[in-house]
């Protein structure tokens, strides 16, 4: 199923996911992260961009961001991998790409969904095995929503400030979402939205969308056209009444 253009509007978070080329990793050593997370910061107040989670991982990285401006979010990205490469060539005195194209995304419906995405960024050290708790990995933003070091790159988003009324309230709140374990069509329904760049939310949300952009956001059925059974039924009895000496006509077999 092809990818959907790739929509950049103001005020709608999305889910961000740039993958190392063929895989390989993108990260070296704690220097580059910090100079990732460092230069993430710089690019998204230039560009009006607020970061509300990420995960920096061996070969990829994740960020939830909401634009401010139009394409704020596209020309964030583009900044910041340059600054990035160009770090990594001069540091290990490579050349070439770093990243496997351009970054993926979709929209969030944030009401129903920004918050699951939060886990769902924070949680890949988890499910990847390279820690046994979340608050052990420093390159994530879970670090800042449970209130155990504050992160500079990080502007919390509104769902996130009524989880409570002090840092420790809702950091709690925040850690209860993580009690219980994804749900496994929920967790593929989130990778596919990023792998073909769909909406992430439900038919309402779509309908805005769509209304916003003037563009398709949902994916074309496969498959040929159905034809219409109803024409089909009445040319058929049509037929029918064009021939009084047949007895009987199969109008299923027209259909």
């Amino acid at each position: 199923m092809p990818r959907l253009p790739r929509l950049n509007l103001i005020d709608i978070p999305q889910h961000i996911v740039q993958v190392g080329h063929n895989n390989l990793p993108c990260f070296f050593d704690e220097e580059d992260y910090q100079f990732y997370l460092d230069s993430l910061r710089n690019a998204a107040d230039q560009y009006r961009v607020d970061v509300h989670a990420y995960v920096l991982l061996p070969n990829l990285i994740q960020i939830i961001a909401t634009p401010r401006v139009p394409d704020g979010i596209s020309s964030m990205m583009q900044s910041l991998g340059r600054r990035y490469v160009q770090f990594v060539n001069h540091r290990y005195r490579r050349s070439g790409t770093l990243w496997a194209g351009r970054y993926k995304s979709s929209l969030i419906d944030s009401d129903s969904y920004l918050l699951t995405c939060y886990r769902y960024v924070e949680s890949r050290p988890i499910y990847l095995g390279l820690v046994e708790s979340m608050s052990e990995y420093p390159w994530s933003s879970f670090r800042h929503h449970a209130n155990i070091e504050q992160s500079n790159v990080i502007k919390d988003h509104r769902l996130y400030l009524v989880l409570g009324k002090t840092p420790q309230a809702r950091a709690e709140a925040y850690q209860e979402l993580f009690r219980y374990r994804f749900d496994r069509r929920l967790l593929e329904y989130i990778a596919e939205t990023i792998k073909l760049g769909q909406v992430l939310g439900g038919d309402v949300f779509k309908d805005k969308i769509e209304q916003i952009s003037n563009q398709r956001v949902r994916p074309l059925k496969r498959g040929r056209p159905k034809k219409n059974t109803k024409i089909k039924v009445e040319n058929a009895a049509v037929e029918a009444e064009s021939e009084p000496d047949t007895k009987s006509v199969n109008l299923e077999a027209g259909a």
